[in-house]
């Protein structure tokens, strides 16, 4: 199985990241976690990103606050899929990093999630590499009916509390 490369701007992204861990972990994903920046780092972010096919990702998670210029530069040196995480903080509480996050250039794709959406950035890359693993689509089908049957279960205790 493809691995998923978990790069966050800054270990203060690490709360944020944690939940993508989790995530990957729930669904036996195998992953890297590093720190990179696309300003202080440029040069190992670049060849993180130009090398990450050769070895073995399947797809890149990028977590920034801020500028949040990380998953562009990634997206600029991969073919692979990146999948931008803004992350909350600064002066516009995460919407400067969302804007920055989304706003690629033609040719340059980033895939962005919410703010602070790492668990669903994580998701995104395990339907991405599902396409082509049975396995792993019968573990995200799993995933979908016991999240919903957690939903159901709640509208049956509230229903019957009120």
């Amino acid at each position: 199985m493809k691995k998923i490369g978990i790069i966050m701007g800054s270990d203060s992204d690490l709360p944020i990241v944690q939940k993508a861990v989790d995530m990957l972990k729930s669904l036996e994903i195998p992953y890297e976690v590093h720190i990179y920046s696309a300003h202080r780092t440029p040069i190992e972010a670049r060849d993180f990103a130009v090398n990450a096919r050769a070895n073995g990702f399947g797809a890149i998670i990028c977590a920034a606050g801020m500028a949040a210029h990380l998953a562009g530069a990634i997206a600029a040196n991969t073919t692979l899929p990146v999948i931008g995480i803004p992350c909350k903080g600064g002066m516009m509480d995460g919407l400067d990093a969302l804007l920055s996050t989304v706003q690629m250039p033609t040719g340059i794709p980033v895939a962005t999630v919410a703010i602070n959406g790492a668990a669903n950035a994580a998701l995104l890359c395990a339907q991405i590499l599902a396409v082509e693993d049975g396995e792993l689509a019968a573990r995200l089908d799993a995933k979908r009916k016991a999240d919903a049957a957690k939903v159901l279960e709640k509208d049956t205790n509230i229903a019957s509390n009120l």
